[in-house]
């Protein structure tokens, strides 16, 4: 009996060792990150139930402050309605800092210079187009409540636009691929433009406010969120983060921290990625009233200047060897003591039960 429980549990402990040793072995190493004129890949998909496509854009910036130039980037809006199903199987490709058209402007005259509805300034005396006008309202300071009035707005069907989508939500998914520096990127209500060398959409939430979205609902699902390729065992913090606004126009901050990664694979190929470590901050914001911010999602990175590498290797064959020379001279110590003990104890026993039947 103790033979066969041994054998056993020798068999099955040996098993165990075998399937340990092969499975690969990753060695850690940490240095500091000497790369130089890299880019940095971003991968987004997140769902907005309650931001309509019309009214999402999203913007790359730099740690001054500057959008970022020269971006690579392949990002897609879809529109979604109230249950988050796909409203159509068309989807619009966002471009970074533009605004949209809906006309064909090549059919206009190009010499011609239309009104400013009153805004008209020394630097801007014509007003060709609907962002022009609206552009000319910011510079004076003027809220832009009636796009219907505007000639140039409804040739555009800037209004038919954001009440079609007035109900809706938006899926924004793709990739920025951004010079590798500290910046930051950021989905936001209306359309974002540069004044004064800063980056600024407190004008566009007068915008929004018109059409019906003075309560702002940044609530947002983050299905996806990385920097750079996957590789096995790689934790995306962010990934399937469901966030409800519990009030109105509430801004949403992501402070990232990045760590640039080396994954060696065993047959050679070699990941270039990053993990990131995530905190999460948010407030309720008012672009137009001093710094508090505008809502929105904003997702603020850095990086680390160490690096870290993974190399994945085969576990030594010898300490395989090792351990089934310790797995069979430990069960078969064992296995011997318990069989001496109960041989010993048995013959005690029957000398005993002799000694008692003698007397």
């Amino acid at each position: 009996m103790v033979t066969v429980i041994s054998s056993l549990i020798m068999l099955l402990l040996f098993f165990s060792e075998l399937q340990y040793y092969l499975t690969k072995e990753v060695h850690p190493e940490l240095y500091v990150d000497t790369s130089r004129g890299e880019k940095l890949k971003i991968n987004i998909d997140t769902i907005f139930p309650h931001m309509p496509c019309a009214y999402l854009s999203i913007d790359a910036m730099d740690v001054a402050g500057e959008q970022q130039l020269d971006v690579e980037h392949n990002l897609f809006k879809k529109r979604l309605d109230l249950g988050g199903n796909i409203i159509s199987s068309e989807v619009e490709k966002h471009e970074l800092g533009k605004q949209d058209e809906v006309f064909n402007a090549t059919k206009l005259d190009p010499g011609r210079c239309e009104s400013c509805y009153g805004a008209e300034s020394e630097d801007m005396k014509c007003c060709n187009t609907c962002a022009d006008v609206r552009e000319a309202y910011r510079r004076k300071g003027w809220a832009f409540k009636n796009a219907d009035s505007i000639e140039q707005c409804m040739r555009e069907g800037f209004t038919q636009k954001l009440q079609e989508q007035k109900n809706e939500g938006c899926q924004v998914y793709g990739f920025l691929e951004v010079n590798k520096v500290a910046g930051n990127f950021h989905f936001a209500p209306g359309k974002s433009f540069q004044q004064s060398h800063v980056h600024v959409h407190a004008v566009e939430i007068h915008d929004l406010q018109t059409f019906g979205l003075d309560n702002i609902n940044m609530t947002h699902y983050i299905r996806h969120l990385s920097f750079g390729s996957d590789y096995p065992g790689i934790v995306n913090p962010l990934d399937g983060s469901n966030i409800t606004a519990q009030q109105a126009s509430m801004m949403f901050q992501y402070f990232v921290k990045i760590v640039p990664t080396i994954y060696v694979k065993l047959d050679g190929e070699i990941v270039r990625t990053n993990q990131f470590s995530v905190t999460r901050h948010e407030k309720v914001a008012n672009g137009l009233i001093g710094d508090q911010g505008l809502p929105g999602v904003f997702v603020l990175y850095e990086l680390s200047p160490m690096m870290v590498k993974f190399t994945e290797k085969h576990r030594s064959f010898t300490h395989f060897l090792t351990g089934v020379c310790a797995i069979i001279g430990g069960v078969f110590t064992v296995a011997s003591l318990i069989d001496s003990l109960i041989y010993y104890s048995a013959r005690a026993i029957q000398r005993k039960i002799e000694l008692g039947k003698a007397s």
